[in-house]
């Protein structure tokens, strides 16, 4: 007889590779097919709504790793929110215009735009959008995300275009939306304005100069043979110089150097003359900032007059207190430039070259006419100082160039108008991590007014129309009228129709008293477009609702859709557009850099998948804390996926043991459990209230630990391990057998659905093989509530004491295994000595010893010669002198006692002969 055939062996289909890249499209394939998605929300109906508004990742380009931590964790949200009592919908979209996308067309697709009309050239963007977004959507379910993929929102779809027109609309209504010529940041390189959520600072390496202004008028104050100095890094505004701004509190000195007479800041006077590299420095006289007001300078070369003026904006942290000032190409420059009625000249073209209003640099690029301007300053003899030095400085977001601030005629939503509104709101709203509160607070408290308009045309239309006279018209009737045109044929209408054909029939207004009406031609910023979403997607929809639960993005969009999607919900509701906000940090290498194709350190999702598949990819999203940026790298996706292994083979072995199980007829009830098995169910209660809490909280990496930890340590290092003297070996319906497979069915049901948000494929996977479940997809179950156990709190405290006297004895084992004493721990008779009465108790009256030690004898003993002393215990190890049994292999003085099985042992001898 083969004694191995009389053994209750583990016997599973459940596979130990996971082989993900092949078996995952399978199951992506089946739940499309199964329409899981639409089986979730039907299961769901009537619960409470809990919405996570996605917010729309932009139409161009295969997904980053970026991308795959973003819609992971937002897929955890709502599998989780959907199995814990909540309908939770998911919607998901896409951004869709904007420059990259008329970029592409242009460089990469080689389509030339002065062949095609603006309405042609328009519906080549959104045919290519529309390719990106059917791409994207490939690899964003290939994640295992779910949701109605079938019908997401789409920015350039005319329902959307719709809503956000009436956004416009309600906010023109309430006088936020205007019309005004200002300096904003303006990006020659895209050729249109930016609103400053399309700015980012880079180093940049730019001039420094000093330059002189003659007085030539000192009003009765100064002399006249005077001259103030300026500090600049833009020689190429100084063409466009108006004034010279001073603080009115701030001292000013007359300095003799060099042969002349310098005005300066008294406190910079000596940062000044060591960068001018004066010797001797001689003060004539000093004024406060406001007796120089309305003094007359000369422009360095132009023949015009640069007036002395004052302003608050001015500081003495660098420069020389006197401050250059251009109207047309500064903020601060411009309103001060008002208050004195300065011209606001910006003889700068939308290409970022100087205009005939810059005679003698017209024609030439801003940055290149630095060097041509810095000679003519110093051909005049205005030029003290030239140096060149790296500073931060603004770049477009999209193309990576540096921006300059142009005064043009644009469309402002007027942000400061409904200011405290919005700061009002911010306290609401839960932010996690709590930081993103004040963050965001401090973008709203110093934010300026809004510039929405762009000079590009691949975008929504501003739906403005102009009189004859130049007055803006925008009227509930317009604006109504415009948004059905929309819904109704897209914003293309916008441009295949002349003005009269896009207003309502017999429209009239006071301003076109011969009826004729042009359009506006700028388009909306794409920021208006995303910020428009509570509209144009939650309040459009009936699956979701105003103000969405969550909204869940990187950090960056503090200053993004975060922020414009605040700014237009509070200004056409009074609310927030979202209950909480949920941000997470950047992906980086695993040295901490940031991906780029020039270091070679980039990673692809795609390529991720290929190679380990999806759920190690979901894993990992589990494993970081996403709050701040995050590694990855193949040696860390290495490590995710030993852990997976873990877990897939901690599942596999509970399955395979349980084979002939059934829990109709095999089930035990609790008070018929062993109590090493309800200990086990006690830790496993413990798993599910610190799994639910973390969950709630939205910390995966308390999820990932504790799941790990028990699988490892719980599981496999103790009860797994233990358990096959109990299930390979006594007879199929022995009672502590049906025990513990009693408690492996409930462990296995609980850490499938506790990971089905996360392994959502792997949990579908296992769903299959657990014997018993009703349901057909574990995404279609609840997740398991915590429960009490009865005697709860004396089974876990004699138990954990238990487990640490097994440390005891296994460090000893360990020990005599390394001095030879025994090899197998089998082999081991162990003798254990409490160090004091309870303890003695408590091992005395605990059954099964040997086979929870995985020894194959233990006494204990009062006292033992041998005995070496550890914490909790002392142990003496000896090799048993029993026989090894042929079945269990566990040494025993019974072997050789049974006449028909000498070499077994005596309870495996019954086992066999029944």
């Amino acid at each position: 007889m083969s004694y191995k055939d009389t053994l209750l062996m583990p016997q599973t289909d459940f596979p130990m590779r996971g082989n993900l890249p092949k078996r995952e499209p399978e199951m992506q394939q089946k739940w499309e097919e199964e329409n899981i998605y639409e089986k979730v929300q039907k299961r769901t109906e009537g619960r409470p709504l809990f919405v996570l508004h996605d917010g729309p990742p932009y139409a161009n380009g295969d997904l980053h790793m970026g991308h795959a931590l973003n819609k992971i964790l937002k897929d955890f949200i709502v599998r989780y929110k959907s199995m814990a009592g909540y309908h939770a919908p998911y919607v998901p979209g896409w951004d869709t215009h904007g420059l990259p996308i008329e970029v592409s067309l242009t460089k990469k697709k080689k389509i030339d735009r002065k062949k095609m009309s603006v309405a042609e050239f328009r519906k080549k963007c959104e045919e290519y959008a529309l390719g990106q977004i059917d791409s994207q959507r490939t690899q964003f379910k290939q994640l295992g995300v779910r949701g109605d993929w079938e019908n997401p929102y789409i920015t350039l779809e005319g329902r959307f275009e719709a809503q956000q027109i009436k956004v416009f609309g309600e906010m023109a209504k309430r006088g936020y939306i205007y019309k005004g010529k200002k300096p904003v940041f303006w990006s020659p390189s895209s050729e249109s304005a930016l609103a400053e959520a399309e700015i980012e600072y880079q180093d940049k390496r730019s001039p420094s100069i000093y330059v002189s202004f003659q007085v030539t008028d000192g009003k009765g104050v100064l002399e006249g043979d005077e001259k103030f100095v300026i500090w600049t890094t833009t020689p190429w505004t100084i063409p466009a110089n108006m004034a010279v701004a001073l603080h009115p509190e701030l001292n000013y000195s007359v300095v003799e150097a060099n042969g002349s007479k310098f005005v300066i800041a008294e406190e910079l006077l000596d940062e000044v003359a060591e960068n001018l590299e004066w010797k001797d420095m001689n003060i004539l006289k000093t004024f406060k900032g406001r007796e120089l007001e309305y003094i007359v300078t000369r422009h360095p070369f132009y023949d015009r007059d640069s007036l002395i003026i004052l302003g608050d904006h001015v500081t003495t942290e660098t420069g020389t207190g006197c401050v250059h000032t251009a109207p047309g190409h500064g903020e601060d420059d411009f309103w001060i430039g008002q208050q004195y009625g300065l011209d606001v000249l910006c003889p700068v073209d939308g290409k970022g070259v100087f205009t005939d209003e810059a005679p003698g640099f017209e024609g030439q690029f801003y940055d290149k006419a630095n060097k041509e301007i810095t000679e003519k300053l110093q051909e005049v003899g205005a030029l003290e100082k030239l140096d060149f030095m790296i500073h931060s400085y603004p770049h477009d977001w999209r193309t990576k160039k540096p921006t300059i601030f142009r005064a043009t005629s644009q469309w402002f939503a007027s942000i400061k108008d409904f200011r405290e509104q919005i700061l009002d709101e911010i306290k609401e709203v839960n932010w996690h991590p709590e930081w993103g509160e004040i963050r965001m607070h401090n973008m709203v408290k110093d934010r300026g007014d809004w510039c929405i308009s762009r000079q590009r045309v691949w975008g929504v239309p501003i739906p403005v129309f102009y009189g004859e006279n130049g007055e803006p018209i925008i009227t509930d009737e317009t604006i109504q009228h415009v948004s059905d045109l929309f819904r109704d044929h897209g914003s293309n209408v916008w441009f295949e129709r002349e003005a009269k054909d896009l207003l309502p029939e017999g429209f009239t207004h006071e301003s076109s008293p011969n009826g004729t009406f042009t359009k506006e031609t700028d388009i909306m910023d794409v920021w208006f477009d995303s910020g428009s979403t509570h509209q144009a997607v939650l309040m459009e929809r009936d699956d979701l609702d105003r103000p969405a639960d969550l909204y869940l993005e990187g950090s960056d969009q503090y200053r993004g859709w975060f922020n414009s999607s605040l700014s237009t919900s509070v200004a056409v509701t009074g609310k927030a557009p979202y209950k909480g906000i949920l941000s997470h940090g950047f992906t980086l290498d695993g040295n901490g850099r940031k991906m780029s194709k020039s270091l070679g350190n980039v990673m692809v999702p795609s390529k991720v998948m290929k190679q380990l598949g999806a759920d190690i990819l979901r894993l990992w999203v589990a494993s970081v804390d996403y709050s701040a940026d995050v590694r990855v790298s193949d040696e860390i996706l290495k490590q995710v996926a030993e852990v997976y292994r873990k877990i897939r083979n901690t599942f596999r072995f509970m399955l395979g043991n349980l084979h002939d199980y059934d829990p109709t007829y095999n089930m035990l009830l609790e008070n018929e459990l062993e109590e090493v098995d309800r200990y086990m169910l006690i830790r496993l209660q413990e798993v599910v209230r610190k799994v639910r809490k973390a969950y709630d909280e939205y910390d995966y990496s308390v999820i990932y630990h504790t799941i790990n930890n028990f699988c490892t340590i719980d599981l496999s290092s103790f009860y797994l391990d233990f358990a096959k003297d109990i299930l390979y070996i006594e007879e199929a319906d022995d009672k502590r057998r049906r025990s513990i497979q009693t408690v492996y069915h409930e462990i296995l049901i609980t850490l499938t659905q506790l990971l089905s948000p996360i392994l959502s494929h792997t949990a579908d996977e296992v769903w299959n093989f657990i014997p018993g479940v009703q349901a057909e997809s574990v995404q279609l179950t609840d997740m398991p509530e915590a429960r009490e156990i009865s005697n709860e709190s004396m089974i876990r405290e004699k138990w954990e004491a238990f487990m640490n006297i097994r440390e005891n004895v296994l460090k000893a084992l360990e020990e005599s295994r390394a001095d030879k004493v025994i090899g197998k721990s089998l082999e081991a008779k162990v003798t254990i000595v409490p160090k004091d009465e309870e303890t003695y108790d408590l091992l005395k009256e605990m059954p099964y010893l040997n086979q929870f030690l995985i020894v194959s004898e233990v006494v204990v003993a009062q006292s033992h010669d041998l005995a070496k002393s550890y914490d909790q215990v002392s142990v003496a190890i000896e090799k048993h002198k029993g026989e090894k049994c042929q079945r269990c292999w566990v040494a025993s003085h019974s072997v050789g006692k049974d006449e028909e099985y000498p070499d077994l042992c005596e309870r495996c001898a019954e086992v066999v002969k029944s």
